[in-house]
């Protein structure tokens, strides 16, 4: 555990499998709104004034989404890809595009101010992570409007320092492969741009904390908690939150040692308090008082922690067994 911009890792960070299951999404154009799949309609395009208002309530979040965006223009853009960045309404923000694409991509509103949500577009890589809230891939004719069946789209969430899911980021091209083959691999540099954006956001909201990893992403989320000078947690991102059981709406305050209100061990909060410890004995290079003074606890109460956590662990294995 490190105060700053750095922080340790006890695990690789693993990435979910993308998922790619659009018969709900389909369901959804279909029945819920609508939508005719052979009318020839592109999204919406905002107005200069409007998109500045949307950039605005997107915050400190579009200015740390700018390097990541470079560093995947640099990677996609010789596949030919666009990469855009879009609010909870669907709205593209921003986006890097090489020059030889600009024209196809005003062609096909892969532009700021475009609106690609899936009331009104149909399935599409953005507008259907957005309403689905996961990472999505909706390649060729995957997508509801048989207009944008050339088109092929790829987006996972971003989160922002309170765990609210605040946009989609996106790589689309007007030319992709048939097969898709390239999917895999842009989703995969999707969603670690997503996880270093949450986290830069993470940081700066709790500049001068101490901040925890939880253990492995989830998705495009990484398990931070951001702890005071009491080592109460004060700050989690998304899957922090969702470990521990606490909604992104919710505010955090709270011990996450808390003798008096010791979980039962299939609470979310267990595992968020074994990790808690995991991660402070492997920082502290196994020394236990080193370890009780990261996380604000006693040596005896972390003696005690340690003991309940392979007591349970045993159970597990017995139960397993």
């Amino acid at each position: 555990m490190l105060h700053g911009s750095s922080f340790l890792r006890p695990a690789v960070v693993a990435m979910d499998t993308l998922q790619t299951g659009l018969e709900a999404s389909w369901q959804r154009c279909r029945h819920e709104y609508g939508l005719d799949p052979a009318a020839a309609t592109l999204p919406d395009v905002l107005s200069g004034a409007e998109l500045r208002q949307a950039c605005l309530r997107m915050g400190r979040l579009l200015y740390f989404a700018g390097p990541e965006m470079e560093r995947l223009h640099t990677a996609l853009a010789p596949v030919g890809y666009t990469v855009m960045l879009s609010d909870m309404d669907g709205i593209v923000l921003t986006h890097q595009a090489a020059s030889p694409l600009r024209r196809g991509c005003r062609r096909w509103h892969f532009w700021p101010g475009a609106v690609w949500d899936e009331r009104h577009a149909g399935t599409n890589g953005i507008g259907t992570c957005l309403a689905e809230q996961r990472s999505i891939s909706v390649h060729r004719n995957q997508h509801w409007r048989s207009g944008l069946h050339g088109l092929a789209g790829i987006a996972t969430p971003v989160y922002d320092a309170s765990g609210r899911m605040a946009g989609a980021l996106n790589a689309s091209s007007f030319h992709p492969t048939p097969d898709g083959s390239l999917g895999v691999l842009i989703a995969s540099n999707l969603l670690q741009a997503a996880q270093q954006i949450e986290q830069a956001c993470f940081m700066d909201r709790y500049r001068g904390h101490a901040i925890m990893l939880l253990g492995n992403a989830a998705g495009a989320s990484v398990p931070l908690v951001a702890l005071d000078r009491d080592r109460h947690v004060v700050g989690a991102t998304h899957a922090a939150r969702a470990q521990m059981g606490f909604p992104p709406t919710q505010d955090v305050n709270m011990c996450l040692l808390d003798d008096t209100a010791i979980p039962a061990p299939t609470a979310p909060l267990r595992e968020a308090q074994t990790m808690a410890i995991h991660t402070a004995l492997a920082s502290a290079r196994g020394k236990v008082a080193v370890a009780a003074r990261m996380l604000g606890i006693s040596r005896s109460t972390l003696h005690r922690r340690i003991r309940t956590i392979a007591e349970q662990e045993q159970a597990q294995a017995d139960a397993r067994a």
